[in-house]
């Protein structure tokens, strides 16, 4: 099976090219990758024509949350209509796209539980609107789909909270962390499997095609993951302090909840998903070494 995946200079990209490095890999700027320009339709329907794709795995977008607040048309050209030419282009060969998407489809209605594939949308600034088109385009083209919606991602490469964490604490005194913001920390890896166990699901015929909400299991503020990250690591010389997200005003407004209930996704796949601080101390481990 001929399988692109794109945005694969990014962190689920990276992921994915260190279990399956048979793939291939397209990115505007991304070194070692295809180049493919995903926001020219003609462009990307010659590439799936000419290199036979028989499956996309959709992990570009436009991911700069304040920035998008700056620059819809870009964050909607990435996010939405280079997603719509992507479904269209694999729909004429009959094949699969993969889409991830964002737990910042949610945020404008009050939650305080899991947040369930079925619940109504109410993102709170442009980024997560862009995504919920780019998901409406998937859904409106007909093509065989599964997206996955995932939050707060961290791996080996690329700028992420994890890495931002561990130069902060070995730099400085003491810190202050968001505290009144709740998600899941995802390990790119551990998404990146979930991918791959679909599209074996994909080649024996019993895919379950659909939305699926994937991220860690359990629940923490950034404060929360930050002290996680203190500790494992063994770092605890910086003071973290807790505050509000009023104390830091960014352009776009955050989720104050966006946990996303995993289980559709486990009796869907037949999978378990591993508590998102037993994923972090492997991965620090693994980043020790």
């Amino acid at each position: 099976m001929n399988v692109l995946v794109t945005g694969a200079a990014g962190q689920l990209g990276n992921a994915l090219r260190r279990v399956a490095p048979g793939f291939i890999y397209s990115d505007i700027a991304g070194e070692g990758n295809v180049f493919l320009d995903i926001t020219d339709a003609d462009s990307v329907n010659a590439f799936v024509k000419e290199n036979s794709i028989d499956a996309i795995i959709n992990c570009a977008g436009y991911t700069n949350v304040d920035g998008a607040e700056d620059n819809p048309g870009a964050a909607y050209l990435l996010n939405a209509t280079a997603t719509g030419y992507l479904a269209d282009a694999i729909k004429s060969r009959d094949g699969l796209l993969v889409h991830i998407s964002t737990d910042y489809l949610f945020g404008g209605e009050p939650c305080d539980a899991p947040i369930k594939e079925d619940a109504k949308p109410s993102p709170l600034g442009v980024y997560g609107l862009s995504k919920l088109r780019g998901e409406q385009l998937v859904l409106s083209s007909g093509v065989k789909h599964v997206i996955f919606r995932t939050a707060w991602l961290y791996s080996h490469t690329g700028k992420n909270f994890v890495k931002t964490i561990l130069s902060l604490i070995s730099s400085r005194p003491s810190i202050k962390v968001v505290s009144d913001q709740t998600g899941t920390p995802t390990y790119a890896g551990d998404l990146a499997a979930m991918i791959l166990a679909a599209l074996d699901r994909y080649t024996d015929g019993t895919l379950p095609y659909g939305i699926y909400n994937y991220t860690g299991e359990g629940a923490a503020s950034w404060y929360d993951f930050a002290v996680a990250i203190a500790s494992i690591s063994g770092n605890t010389s910086c003071v973290i302090n807790p505050c509000r997200t009023g104390d830091y005003p960014v352009r776009a407004r955050r989720p104050a909840y966006s946990v996303l209930d995993k289980s559709l996704v486990k009796e869907a796949f037949h999978v378990s998903i591993p508590y998102w601080k037993d994923t972090l101390e492997a991965f620090l481990k693994s980043v020790e070494k």
